[in-house]
């Protein structure tokens, strides 16, 4: 079969395969919320849908799957797992989210693989405006007969003369009347065969990792009638949090969640281990008002400890989203082997395993305290999130509160050197000891000693001032420089 070159369609065939698309999977939409997902489904005409789990909200639901195969040989369709997530709440402030994500992906026995395929969209509405967003959709690792493709939004991949695939499908909708609304939906990857290939007929559509989700603001309560004269009340004045906005109503934010599910021990070979190694400090502050973040309130707690203190995973799994954003300065995510996502913030520096895909041990040093963000001039803290794997539908907002996590996780005072080979010197001679210095000061690696186990506490402690401490990025530097050991990115 000969095999054409991948070129990107028109813009103009990929808005008319996308209004077809969307004709199709569109949910009814009316006040309220609503999601949808499903990791796989095989479409062959004149037969039922084949595939994994459709989950709907309301009704929040996730759903965990091993292996999936179609046919059971997997000719067509094979993949290693699929995770699957919806949520939803209506009301003044209405929110929805769903999520889907596929493992080592092979369509027509490699014709087409993908390391992980994951289709992610939320919606939000109020009385006074409605947004989206399509998360951490994407597709990596992508080869389509053998070329690699970094895919865009939309775009349309020709298969030989037997179809077309589109990767990243998406669309969106916002509407105004009668409340503010928005509905988006995606497709990672949507495969149409126009000829029989595989022992598919013509028609034949293969969906991978679709998630849908609409959101619509109830009517609000009618405000109530001013009285005709004034009355006297007691209390002091000034601005507090919740007051009215200008417009006179009361500013809508979603509660934080009141539940701290059970973190399975099996995602983590030992167990979860606590993120500071060393000295540290922390109080809840989960659920605090917070006014310059989604939903108005504090998502994590702060953990207080030494500039430069090294930050562990907290478990087994993979990095990502590392980088600079302003609230959070120098950042990354850790998603542990159930799903379940941690985000650290207000890092002075990474270390050599904060890159994006890396996949870590429990234990192993991600970065370090610092004040970066909107932290800068507050005391040195790593500000610190659990985000359940059946709550990632809602978005940010699905964090819980850490602190009882935290109260209960080890803390690997006693962690050797030679256990945290991403930030300690690798070692050229095969019969040398062991690494035993760490990185205090670009022109300093010798000040803490392998042989003296509580030398890092002391070099710690007594390099904790701004311009001094361990791995420090200047404060007044913007993100010019996102690693002091510069990893590849």
């Amino acid at each position: 079969m000969r095999r054409l070159p991948l070129i990107l369609y028109s813009a103009a065939a990929c808005a008319l395969v996308l209004v077809a698309g969307a004709s199709e999977s569109s949910a009814e939409r009316s006040a309220g919320a609503t999601a949808r997902a499903w990791a796989i489904k095989v479409i062959v005409p004149g037969q039922p849908a084949a595939g994994t789990r459709v989950l709907t909200a309301p009704n929040d639901a996730v759903a965990f799957d091993g292996a999936f195969a179609y046919p059971a040989d997997g000719s067509v369709v094979a993949a290693a797992s699929v995770t699957t997530s919806v949520s939803a709440s209506s009301g003044a402030q209405a929110a929805s989210g769903a999520s889907s994500q596929v493992t080592s992906l092979s369509l027509f026995k490699g014709e087409i693989t993908a390391a992980t395929v994951t289709g992610e969209t939320h919606a939000l509405a109020s009385t006074a405006s409605a947004s989206g967003d399509t998360g951490l959709t994407g597709l990596t690792t992508l080869v389509v007969l053998g070329q690699p493709v970094t895919p865009t939004a939309n775009q349309q991949i020709p298969l030989a003369d037997w179809g077309y695939a589109i990767a990243l499908e998406q669309k969106s909708q916002r509407s105004d009347t009668p409340t503010p609304g928005y509905h988006d939906f995606v497709t990672a990857l949507d495969v149409t065969l126009t000829a029989d290939h595989g022992g598919l007929p013509a028609g034949s559509e293969l969906q991978i990792g679709y998630a849908e989700a609409n959101a619509q603001a109830s009517e609000a309560a009618p405000l109530p009638v001013p009285p005709s004269s004034p009355t006297i009340g007691t209390g002091g004045t000034g601005k507090v949090p919740g007051e009215p906005n200008k417009n006179g109503l009361p500013p809508l934010h979603r509660k934080p969640p009141n539940v701290t599910p059970k973190l399975s021990a099996a995602a983590t070979p030992g167990g979860y281990v606590f993120p500071v190694y060393g000295n540290s400090s922390f109080i809840d502050t989960f659920g605090a008002f917070r006014g310059d973040v989604s939903g108005g309130w504090h998502h994590g707690d702060d953990i207080f400890a030494a500039l430069g203190a090294p930050l562990l995973a907290v478990a087994h799994g993979t990095v990502f989203s590392v980088g600079w954003n302003s609230v959070g300065g120098w950042r990354l995510w850790l998603r542990d082997d159930q799903g379940n996502e941690f985000y650290y913030a207000h890092l002075s520096a990474y270390s050599p395993l904060a890159v994006n895909g890396a996949i870590v041990q429990a234990g192993d040093v991600l970065g370090f305290v610092g004040s970066s963000g909107d932290a800068e001039g507050t005391p040195y803290h790593v500000h610190f999130e659990v985000h359940p794997v059946g709550l990632l539908g809602l978005g940010y907002d699905g964090a819980v509160d850490p602190t009882t996590y935290l109260l209960s996780w080890e803390r690997l005072k006693d962690v050797r050197f030679d256990a945290v080979s991403g930030w300690t010197p690798a070692s050229g001679a095969g019969n040398a000891p062991k690494a035993g210095a760490i990185l205090l000061q670009s022109s300093d690696i010798s000040s803490a000693s392998g042989l003296d186990p509580e030398s890092i506490d002391r070099a710690l402690s007594s390099k904790a001032t701004e311009g001094d401490g361990g791995l420090l990025l200047p404060q007044a530097q913007q993100p010019s420089a996102k690693s002091v050991v510069s990893p590849s990115r």
